[in-house]
């Protein structure tokens, strides 16, 4: 096992972090000692979890930021440094999904979704990088998807985003390395979690296949980022999807129908706002 890097005086900010696996992260994060800061558009959600926090007697501080608007973000990023100091961890975890197929899907969604899934990603690196980079020490998280590494029906626009999401990742991952700098990078690519998120959604093989609790899939997130794991893919079942690229397309399509993967959002209803 390697050895597992101590956070208890960095500073950590989740994206999206007011509920679902976002939440359970800062939590997990503040368990580990880091001063978490939390951005999302749900104030009330926000503070509830600052409450949760504090009852645990951990330091997590709340603040409401669109992270699809730049220069929100740009706004934001300046003042938590200004109280909160330089962030170290940011965990690019914010996503919508509208999980609907590409010809039903409205205009307005599939921008809101590149908006808020791949381009906010731009923004919140943009904001915090460089101090990373100057202080040699940081952690860039970025949630992506299983669909971010194989097409899903009923999920076009969400699947290009997390495609997009990925490669950002991969990109920056190799900048920083060709730089010799010690900011580390973690993709996550988990199969559909629990969370409401993907209400409504099915496996055809949950052993293969399960659809993660979400407690479960937090603990490998941030046992990924004590480890400076680069790629974590959940299940290991998801690393197939490697192999079977190498395949001619028929017999890739036929496998993925296969296992379900094209059904899986046949009875999506997603989270009941």
């Amino acid at each position: 096992m390697w050895p597992m890097k101590d956070i208890g005086s960095w500073v950590a900010l989740v994206t999206g972090g007011a509920s679902g696996i976002g939440r359970l992260t800062a939590l997990g994060l503040a368990e580990c000692g880091a001063r978490v800061a939390v951005w999302d558009l749900d104030e009330v959600a926000l503070r509830l979890l600052e409450t949760e926090a504090a009852a645990l007697g951990l330091a997590i501080t709340g603040m409401t930021c669109d992270v699809s608007d730049r220069l929100q973000v740009y706004g934001k990023a300046k003042e938590l440094a200004e109280t909160m100091g330089p962030v170290d961890i940011l965990v690019n975890n914010a996503g919508v999904v509208s999980g609907q197929s590409f010809l039903t899907t409205n205009d307005e969604k599939i921008e809101r979704t590149m908006a808020v899934n791949t381009m906010a990603l731009f923004w919140t690196a943009k904001a915090f990088l460089p101090s990373m980079i100057e202080r040699g020490r940081g952690h860039l998280v970025t949630i992506s998807s299983a669909a971010g590494i194989i097409g899903v029906t009923g999920l076009a626009d969400y699947s290009a985003s997390k495609f997009a999401a990925f490669g950002f990742d991969e990109a920056i991952r190799t900048e920083l390395a060709r730089m010799n700098s010690p900011v580390r990078t973690l993709v996550v690519c988990p199969f559909f979690i629990d969370t409401g998120m993907f209400a409504g959604v099915r496996t055809r093989f949950p052993l293969l296949l399960p659809i993660h609790a979400p407690e479960k899939a937090v603990r490998q997130i941030i046992l990924a980022i004590l480890l400076d794991k680069k790629r974590l893919l959940m299940p290991p079942m998801v690393y197939t999807v490697y192999l079977l690229r190498l395949f001619p397309v028929w017999l890739f399509d036929g496998v993925a129908n296969f296992f379900g993967i094209n059904k899986a959002m046949d009875h999506f209803k997603g989270r009941d706002r």
